[in-house]
């Protein structure tokens, strides 16, 4: 079984769930996913890491990848560790939803391992409409990085990918809907 094919078990089993939700984007939904389950567990966590460095990889001149708290710590963390094991020095920041209003007041957290105009991407864990993404890299820019694309687990198939690709950012995932069904 690939990597891939582990991951996708793991996200129907932990992640998947079905009901009456409300989304982020305020849409309404019969199932939700809460990648978190499935990036808290060791063997999910681990294999996100890897698939996604593979993403990052094959976007040339990626120097750091970021993700905004809560659900970006663990992707941030997982990716960076993945490539510190291939001796990669590729450098992880995590986006504040707002400035602690204390201390540095920064919306960037690990900027020091960081340089303005370095080139990064922004890790999600669902996309759905684009909007939080979209959030991500205006805060990500505003702090003098270029941001180069967004990178997901799982792409609802809910515009996110267009809202996206149509500003002119790379987007891949590494499953979209239809691999749960």
């Amino acid at each position: 079984m690939t990597e891939k094919d582990r991951l996708l078990k793991i996200l129907k089993a932990l992640s998947y769930e079905e009901g009456d939700f409300v989304l982020v984007s305020g849409k309404r939904s019969t199932y939700y996913i809460d990648a978190k389950e499935t990036t808290l567990n060791p063997e999910g966590m681990y294999l996100v890491g890897n698939l996604m460095y593979e993403l990052v990889r094959d976007i040339p001149g990626i120097d750091a990848v970021g993700g905004v708290s809560i659900g970006g710590d663990h992707l941030v963390s997982s990716v960076v560790l993945a490539a510190y094991q291939k001796k990669d020095n590729l450098a992880g920041f995590l986006i504040r939803k707002e400035p602690k209003g204390h201390g540095t007041n920064r919306w960037i957290e690990g900027g020091k391992n960081l340089r303005k105009g370095m080139n990064v991407i922004i890790l999600e864990d669902v996309v759905t409409t684009g909007g939080s993404s979209l959030k991500a890299i205006e805060a990500t820019e505003k702090e003098g990085y270029s941001v180069k694309g967004i990178i997901a687990i799982l792409d609802r198939h809910e515009g996110g990918k267009d809202t996206i690709e149509s500003r002119g950012y790379t987007f891949k995932s590494i499953f979209n809907l239809n691999d749960l069904k």
